[in-house]
């Protein structure tokens, strides 16, 4: 594939004038995803079925809105009749005889899949280092990880793909979309079909779309949740967006802070109001909240899944051939039946109730008392980190602070309280990482929310 940005959009509008083919698009992204194999965005191509599935395309006219498209998914998403790992040995056997019900709306669409991608063992890490099929690299220095759970996905769409699915429980769609310099989103959740998804919480994880721009993702999120195509356009003068302060700025890598700030000055010049806004202290949300609602449904979740997919791995038996050893500790530690420090019901239903209703009505409180259509931050408060770092400290701002912390600390709060979370690439500085940044909407204004985020990166690059 050519180092031009083809988009996601730009492929289906040549597809249909047909002055490009299905096969040559398919062929070539196999060739890009064999070069780059070393980056590790891919755990099993499907080279066979999916050209096939080209060569189908290009003898029959298109209907559908995807017709044509290769697509590629997180490996924690059933795909019929492709190994389904999600990450860990003990799944490594388990190819779905169905997909699952979001790839059966891209397939209805008339999109293939052309591979499972690489991410962080049963989604839980942020950085996509810890895998049984070995690291996920960052597309824009290998040296670095890719961030996750999300990785593979990412990665792919950064050096070629052009569109994929990954799955986001407190970022893990936004934060490797953002270190590699692709967007990212995290619907509302319920807005698309679930199911057939390795999970861990079913408060917190959602499906989300990745891709290269925004109007990328619009097309995928109108096929998921079978709403029109069309974005509304949005006049930058009328755009009132809000900037938290304290929590979501408070320590920021040297090149994030930079790259925000020349964000926010960018769409200040364009004629977008910045507003401030102050939200409370987060700090205590992840831990108190997140934490405690993740570990406990993780338990109850996997345990139904393995019974209904896996029925001869158990819970401590998928926990006893975890790779990753934070994740083995944490799922020995707190999630498998007899945990010496699993979530007692109590704190999981406080978290559950109380917990996000709090943490809903503050954000509440912000959109409706400045009447802004969405919060804006640095996804990440830094850049990738080296993938030597994965597992320890990373510096950020000065402070340093463990890499999973670090990087779910901007996209947690608004996962926590079920609100839609897009991510944009802020441009970069000449031989810098990836910075991307963050906005955030009101429940179920999704569409809302892409045609704001359409309007800002157009705004961003010019």
């Amino acid at each position: 594939m050519d180092s031009g940005p083809l988009t996601l959009t730009t492929a289906v509008t040549r597809l249909r004038q047909g002055t490009l083919t299905s096969r040559t698009l398919t062929e070539d992204l196999l060739r890009e995803a064999e070069r780059h194999a070393g980056l590790g965005a891919f755990i099993t191509l499907d080279h066979e079925r999916a050209l096939s599935a080209a060569r189908a395309a290009d003898r029959t006219p298109g209907t559908g809105l995807l017709h044509g498209v290769p697509i590629v998914v997180k490996d924690n998403i059933h795909v019929a009749g492709l190994p389904n790992t999600a990450g860990t040995p003990a799944l490594a056997g388990f190819v779905p005889d169905a997909d699952a019900p979001v790839v059966g709306r891209l397939r209805s669409a008339g999109a293939f899949v052309i591979g499972k991608t690489g991410m962080h063992e049963l989604s839980f890490g942020a950085t996509s280092a810890g895998s049984a099929s070995g690291p996920v690299r960052n597309a824009h220095e290998p040296g670095c990880f890719a961030g996750g759970s999300s990785g593979g996905t990412a990665v792919a769409v950064a050096y070629g793909a052009l569109a994929g699915l990954g799955t986001d429980t407190g970022g893990s769609v936004r934060i490797p979309a953002a270190l590699n310099g692709v967007c990212g989103l995290r619907p509302t959740p319920g807005r698309y079909p679930a199911g057939a998804v390795t999970p861990l919480s079913s408060t917190r994880d959602v499906v989300g779309p990745i891709a290269r721009t925004v109007a990328d993702i619009g097309l995928l999120d109108a096929v998921l949740a079978g709403t029109d195509t069309g974005l509304a356009v949005m006049v930058p003068h009328r755009l009132r967006l809000g900037v938290p302060g304290g929590y979501f700025t408070r320590w920021l890598g040297a090149e994030t802070a930079e790259a925000f700030q020349g964000a926010l000055d960018r769409l200040r010049a364009h004629g977008v109001t910045l507003v401030d806004v102050q939200l409370p202290d987060f700090e205590a949300v992840e831990r108190e909240i997140g934490f405690p609602i993740t570990l406990y449904e993780a338990r109850r979740e996997l345990t139904a899944y393995l019974a209904r997919y896996v029925p001869s791995t158990s819970l401590a038996d998928l926990a006893d051939r975890i790779i990753d050893p934070a994740v083995r500790r944490a799922f020995i530690d707190m999630v498998v039946q007899g945990a010496p420090r699993a979530i007692a019901e109590e704190h999981y239903q406080a978290a559950l109730t109380n917990g996000r209703a709090w943490l809903r009505a503050s954000y509440h409180d912000a959109f409706h008392t400045h009447g802004i259509d969405a919060l804006v931050f640095p996804t990440t408060p830094r850049c990738a980190a080296a993938l030597g770092d994965a597992a320890g400290l990373v510096d950020v701002g000065g402070e340093p602070l463990p890499a999973f912390e670090a990087f779910i600390r901007n996209t947690g709060p608004g996962s926590l309280a079920g609100l839609p979370g897009l991510t944009v690439p802020i441009p970069r500085a000449s031989g810098g990482l990836p910075v991307g940044l963050a906005l955030d909407g009101w429940v179920l204004t999704d569409r809302s929310l892409l045609a704001v985020g359409a309007q800002v990166q157009k705004l961003l690059a010019s």
